[in-house]
């Protein structure tokens, strides 16, 4: 087996921004409403693996400022999803235009996700197969989007039967608090990677 699956399972099952919130939609509005989400994510990441593979990351590690404006839209984005959550209904039902991502805008979370840049970064460069550009490409986009296909899947059905045992407002708070303390400490993360 192909060491690069262990390392790209590994880095997408850990959690982050991607499976806190996809945790937190499975949660509050089903597995089946969370899955143009889970698409989303595991197209976004198969294109930023693939984007690597031809190698944009030394574009990001020639233009610095490049870099650090990624990651000032990161974390800004990550804590306004942070925040929106903390603030969530406490009694986990929706409210009015409350609704899960949909495939495009999970697609465009992850150009702004430092964790898959940093998980498709080090896999670019530590499992190299020796392909064209191009061929680098498509093997790493298509590993990245296999593998977290089923994670994504794994994670969003976790959050819907987690939503079994949320029966309290005071539950569904708790919930929410914690999963938004998450994204507020995954935030942070992103200038200390």
């Amino acid at each position: 087996m192909d060491p690069l699956f262990a390392f790209v399972f590994v880095g997408l099952f850990s959690p982050g921004p991607n499976v806190i919130l996809l945790t937190a939609s499975g949660a509050r509005f089903g597995f089946v409403r969370t899955l143009p989400h889970v698409a989303g994510v595991a197209l976004g990441v198969g294109i930023i693996a693939a984007l690597t593979g031809i190698g944009i990351g030394a574009l990001l590690g020639r233009y610095p400022a490049l870099e650090l404006t990624l990651k000032v839209v990161a974390s800004a984005w990550i804590v306004w999803m942070g925040v929106t959550l903390w603030r969530s209904s406490a009694s986990g039902q929706r409210q009015a235009g409350d609704q899960p991502w949909g495939i495009v805008k999970a697609i465009l979370f992850q150009w702004v996700n430092p964790k898959i840049w940093a998980v498709a970064l080090a896999a670019a460069s530590g499992f190299p197969g020796g392909l064209s550009p191009w061929g680098e490409a498509l093997r790493l986009g298509a590993t990245f989007s296999g593998l977290n296909l089923f994670v994504c899947l794994f994670w969003s059905f976790a959050g819907s039967l987690l939503a079994l045992l949320l029966t309290t407002p005071h539950a569904w708070k708790i919930f929410a608090r914690v999963m938004a303390t998450g994204l507020l400490a995954s935030a942070l993360m992103v200038f200390l990677g």
